[in-house]
C-alpha cells in the first residue's frame, strides 16, 4: 500500500549530479592534502604510551633472550632465563616509574 501512495518521485541517475559529486570529492581531497588534514595527529600521550610499551616489552624480551643464551652457554636449564626475565621486568617497571615522574 505504501508503494502506491503519493510521495516524491524517485530521481533517476542524473549524470550532472554524479559529475558534481565527483568534483566535490576531488576538491575535498585536494583541500585535505593542502591543509594536512589527512595525516593522523600524534599526541604527547600517544608517544608516552608507545614509550611505556617499548620499555616493558624491551625489558622482558631482552632479559629472557640474554638469560636463554646464557643458559645454553653454561648449561643451567631455566635458572638464568627466569632470573634475567624477572630482572628485566624489574628494570622495565623502574624505567616506567621514572617516565611517569618526569615533569611534563
Amino acid at each position: 500500500m505504501a508503494e502506491n501512495g503519493p510521495g516524491p518521485d524517485p530521481l533517476g541517475d542524473d549524470p550532472r549530479l554524479r559529475a558534481l559529486d565527483e568534483r566535490l570529492q576531488r576538491a575535498k581531497a585536494a583541500e585535505d592534502q593542502r591543509t594536512g588534514a589527512s595525516r593522523p595527529v600524534v599526541t604527547q600521550s600517544d608517544k608516552l604510551g608507545n614509550r611505556v610499551l617499548a620499555e616493558l616489552l624491551g625489558g622482558m624480551i631482552g632479559g629472557a633472550l640474554i638469560g636463554w643464551v646464557l643458559d645454553r652457554l653454561f648449561g643451567t636449564a631455566p635458572l638464568l632465563l627466569l632470573t634475567l626475565l624477572f630482572l628485566g621486568i624489574g628494570v622495565a617497571f623502574r624505567n616506567i616509574i621514572r617516565l611517569s615522574k618526569r615533569p611534563k
